[in-house]
């Protein structure tokens, strides 16, 4: 079989007949197994549409997921659906507009590319560029002229369907010459227009993200012309020095990563987590407040102090679940099941806290985790508990968690109610970087806590969504700081 795939929605529009390129149908690709055992090949995706969840869409992203090298891959994908990302570009273009452009008379000009080539030897420079940085077979630059000086408007893809009749045979002759010299080529990134930090602790046992998740997300910024770097406590001095914070580093109101916060924020940089959403995410008895004030479905909760101890146990029964306050990844709460234990556990977490959390204990096999962005959602878990534990995490002895296992499913295949309550309770906390627990118990959903900082571990959270991941988080990094450069907020 061949190792090029030019994939269509109809193969007679492509009568391509090299002996080393198979044209092959959207359906075919998707659903016949010899593709998916296909263990190399390019794989050019030449479908009508590339939005969510089209056949052109799952084209590339199964492509990616065989190890084979699609064109468009996703994330070139996401960066056409955002004008802000080809604006963030047309940096990389200035010397060459200058040059290509600088005869034309009007205000607006449009560039068919087709496999890196103009139909027009003169602009033949300037399609080069482009898929340098939009690497699509079909491609639509439309570029603007302002203050004297062209710049790149939007860049989308582009079907046959929306190809000039005259053009068509044209293409078909770029195809065979591009299929037949498969030169490697790879992207030339413009420099990086932002710079960003993110914060991370080598030293936590249990990071928000771990390396490789690290890795993917300074991809995902460096695609995006964002330069990120990655910092410790060490570099709190330099912070002025970037135009972005991304916290990647166990959030709390009394460790660094606070300080780093509002510090950010103070210098003007966007910043995820923010402050607030850090003091409001790591004290359960604002989200106990919080949830119960807007009838956000919650166990049966009790702020608990020195004053109710007996009240609230004989309030809750038992067994029951107590928590300190600035708990995080299962330390800091236990469960009771006696009425002397109840009466230990409250006397010790008491010695830290004047205030605690009492909650119901809700036995579930596992625990709804809904990822949530710029108060959209992101990805979906579900997080059984560890082995032999009522918890996701395990605390052993060793000072090592065990952890339970784990299952990520495309957001739109979670219960309609889950994300809709999880979307309720992060939206009450702000537009950041939420992880929102619940359970579900005889058809009730209810909310355990809202997470800032959630973690975002390779081939967990990212097992569905993979490097689109990443590239929406960086997406939000990026909308925000055009937006500030523009002088104001997103939504504003």
């Amino acid at each position: 079989m061949s190792r090029i795939l030019c994939v269509v929605d109809n193969p007679a529009e492509w009568p391509l007949t090299l002996p080393n390129v198979s044209v092959v149908s959207a359906q075919d690709y998707l659903m016949d197994p010899r593709y998916s055992a296909l263990p190399y090949c390019r794989v050019y995706n030449l479908c009508r549409s590339y939005r969510y969840q089209t056949a052109g869409y799952y084209v590339s992203l199964l492509a990616e997921a065989r190890g084979h090298k699609p064109m468009p891959n996703v994330s070139t994908m996401q960066d056409l659906r955002f004008p802000s990302v080809a604006r963030a570009m047309s940096g990389e273009l200035d010397d060459v507009l200058d040059r290509t452009l600088g005869h034309l008379r009007g205000a607006q000009f449009h560039l068919p590319v087709y496999f890196g080539h103009s139909i027009n030897p003169r602009y033949d420079r300037l399609a080069r560029s482009l898929f340098n940085l939009f690497p699509v077979p079909l491609l639509r630059a439309h570029f603007v002229r302002e203050d004297d000086a062209w710049e790149l408007r939007s860049a989308v893809a582009i079907s046959m369907d929306e190809v000039p009749a005259g053009h068509r045979e044209v293409i078909l002759k770029l195809a065979s010459a591009h299929f037949a010299h498969p030169a490697a080529r790879k992207s030339r990134r413009a420099p990086a227009r932002y710079r960003m930090a993110i914060l991370r602790d080598r030293r936590d046992p249990t990071p928000p993200s771990d390396d490789r998740a690290l890795e993917q997300f300074c991809e995902a910024a460096e695609r995006l012309r964002i330069e990120a770097e990655l910092i410790s406590e060490e570099d709190y001095g330099e912070l002025a020095e970037y135009d972005a914070l991304f916290i990647r580093e166990t959030t709390a109101v009394n460790n660094p990563t606070y300080r780093f916060a509002r510090r950010a924020e103070a210098e003007g940089l966007v910043v995820i987590d923010d402050p607030d959403s850090i003091v409001r995410c790591t004290n359960k008895v604002f989200l106990a407040e919080l949830l119960q004030r807007h009838h956000v479905p919650v166990p049966r909760t009790c702020v608990l102090h020195r004053h109710n101890i007996e009240e609230v146990r004989r309030q809750l029964g038992l067994p029951l679940v107590l928590k300190q306050p600035d708990s995080a990844f299962s330390l800091g709460v236990v469960r009771v099941q006696t009425e002397e234990e109840y009466r230990r556990e409250v006397e010790r977490l008491l010695e830290t806290s004047d205030l605690l959390i009492a909650q119901e204990f809700i036995q579930t096999s596992f625990d709804w985790r809904i990822g949530i962005i710029d108060r959209r959602p992101l990805f979906a878990c579900q997080y059984y508990m560890a082995r032999n534990h009522w918890q996701v995490y395990h605390h052993l002895g060793n000072g090592e968690p065990a952890y339970g296992p784990y299952k990520t499913l495309p957001v739109e295949l979670a219960p309609r109610r889950v994300v809709h309550t999880a979307l309720r309770a992060a939206n009450l906390i702000g537009d950041g970087f939420y992880g929102v627990d619940l359970k579900v118990v005889n058809g009730r959903v209810y909310v355990i806590e809202v997470n800032d900082n959630p973690s975002v571990e390779s081939d967990v959270e990212d097992r569905v969504l993979r490097q689109t991941l990443y590239d929406r988080v960086m997406e939000v990094f990026l909308a925000r700081l055009e937006a500030r450069r523009q002088g104001h907020q997103p939504g504003s």
